[in-house]
């Protein structure tokens, strides 16, 4: 019976086989393509790398009956719907141009169905696929202008971020560009060094300065909650009241209150003036400063200090500040408190963990003195360094420039060589730090390497890596300008593996692109910051030479 099957199963194979074949003889003729060029480069069935100004030139057989063009002629993004296409018919020859720029590093298909048909009404042979993947368009955004005026005018629109978007109940700067009342601690500190670049690059006047600096100070002294005088990382820039960051971190955060007072002490440091706006600043903000009680965040005499405490949960969150990272501006402001101080063995044993913070190990020809593998995110050389010099900075674990200028150097190499192959990154499009990412916010770094960039990370290191930085700003402004310049400076990442560009500024990361690129213009920061007096007493506890 199975055999009977097969039998007749073959039979009714080789009776339509040869009634299609026939028909197809009929219909299809001698009907076929000839030729295809994408932007004069003639491949088989792949094309990569495509400038998105598309320009396709087809060459038949035969000429074209105009009324199958378009639906058998159709070039279409891969998982989304077709693009719109205009065509030019030239005897036996179509040239197709999309209405509009393609998307860069997106994959296109150009498909050719059979349903195409020639004036004598044969139709194509057989239909084609061809796959497209787009580069770069390398046309520039904005007209050149010379670097130092590039400089100011990043600096400038960045700091819009801090001064046209500031909280205006608070002063405070927003900790996101959607994130309405709420207002981070640390890029307060951070807009507030801004203030003093805007002031010094005439952005803004030195009194409206000034009066935006006291009605933060007043906000923080009358209306935000202090928890043993360090404040929470997210308060309600109405009311003061703070804004869980999560369930147990709804009290002190001492990391982000330090970059508060890093921005406060060199505020203090700066306007030195008689008048009484800037004597009531000066008071203000000594008051705040001298009621941190840093050495309590020792939590019982421990020789290490602990990230955070609640007043409903204690110690649960149980974060102890330890190298290498972001926080050794709260080991140095804790050393320098002429109030509550911490001594060299709570730095040693609890920040430097004995020596174990150590690395020295050597990626893509750097040393790298201290830290995890690769040097983790950027911001660890950015959000200490705002004020801390690192030049000539060296205590018994690091040369600091040293730290920092490597870390910045394996950063861009690593995007340089490109080990992940995500599509884009380039000597000139290089920089992985925490930021937002299309899943998620996330510390992105060598070996948390999603295929996101963030300009903050390559242009915050312009101290360290001056040609590199320059290079990427060249590339982010001119060559990306139309997706990353906004009003308020760069936005704060984007994928261009998967065409992904964030919707949202960060005060985090907006603070040290004006800050850092200052530091590099000028040493403005780092000049007056560590000229405070209670800052060279807590280096010089804590070992350092400077």
């Amino acid at each position: 019976m199975n055999r009977t099957r097969c039998l007749l199963l073959c039979i009714i194979f080789v009776v339509f086989w040869s009634c299609g074949s026939k028909e197809n003889n009929e219909v299809f003729g001698t009907f076929q393509l000839n030729g295809i060029e994408i932007n004069g480069i003639s491949q088989n069935a792949s094309y990569t790398e495509v400038d998105p100004n598309l320009h396709v030139t087809l060459t038949f057989s035969e000429e074209i009956d105009q009324s199958t063009l378009q639906k058998n002629i159709t070039l279409q993004r891969l998982s989304a719907g077709p693009i719109t296409l205009t065509y030019v018919i030239q005897g036996k020859t179509i040239v197709l141009q999309s209405s509009e720029k393609l998307d860069i590093y997106t994959d296109y298909q150009l498909i050719i169905n059979t349903g195409l048909k020639s004036t004598t009404g044969n139709r194509i042979q057989t239909g084609k696929v061809y796959y497209i993947s787009t580069g770069l368009d390398h046309s520039d955004k904005f007209p050149h202008i010379a670097d130092e005026e590039l400089l100011t005018l990043v600096q400038r629109q960045t700091f819009r971020y801090f001064w046209d978007f500031g909280h205006p109940v608070s002063g405070m700067a927003r900790e996101r560009s959607s994130s309405g009342d709420i207002v981070t601690t640390g890029g307060t500190g951070f807009g507030i060094m801004a203030m003093i670049v805007a002031i010094e690059r005439q952005f803004i006047d030195r009194g409206a300065a000034v009066s935006r600096l006291l009605k933060i100070t007043r906000f923080l002294k009358n209306n935000a909650t202090p928890y043993h005088g360090a404040f929470a990382h997210w308060i309600n820039g109405t009311t003061g009241r703070t804004q869980p960051f999560s369930e147990k971190d709804n009290g002190a955060d001492l990391v982000e209150t330090s970059f508060l007072f890093q921005g406060l002490l060199t505020a203090r440091h700066y306007f030195r003036g008689e008048n009484p706006d800037e004597k009531e600043l000066r008071e203000l903000i000594t008051e705040l400063w001298e009621a941190v009680e840093w050495s309590w965040f020792r939590r019982n005499n421990e020789e290490v200090l602990y990230w955070h405490w609640s007043p409903d949960y204690g110690w649960d969150m149980n974060h102890k500040i330890r190298g290498w990272n972001e926080s050794l501006i709260t080991y140095v402001l804790a050393a320098s408190s002429p109030t509550f101080p911490i001594g060299k063995p709570v730095y040693d044993n609890g920040w430097a963990d004995k020596g174990n913070m150590r690395n020295n190990g050597v990626y893509y020809d750097f040393k790298l003195p201290l830290g995890p593998s690769y040097g983790g995110p950027l911001f660890f050389a950015h959000y200490s360094f705002l004020g801390l010099n690192p030049w000539n900075l060296k205590d018994q674990y690091a040369d600091y420039w040293q730290q920092n200028v490597h870390h910045a150097k394996i950063n861009h190499a690593y995007c340089k060589l490109n080990p992940a192959q995500n599509r884009g990154y380039s000597a000139v499009c290089w920089g992985l730090t925490a930021s937002d990412g299309n899943s998620g916010y996330s510390a992105h770094s060598p070996t948390n390497d999603k295929g996101v960039i963030a300009p903050t990370a390559a242009l915050s290191s312009m101290p360290y890596t001056p040609e590199e930085s320059m290079a990427a700003l060249h590339f982010f402004y001119y060559k990306l300008g139309d997706k990353l310049w906004k009003q308020q400076g760069f936005i704060d990442a984007f994928n261009l593996s998967v065409g992904w560009y964030a919707n949202d500024f960060l005060a985090i990361d907006q603070g040290p692109i004006i800050v850092m690129i200052e530091n590099h213009r000028s040493g403005l920061l780092w000049n007056i910051f560590m000229d405070i007096p209670e800052i060279k007493t807590g280096l010089t506890k804590l070992g350092f030479s400077y």
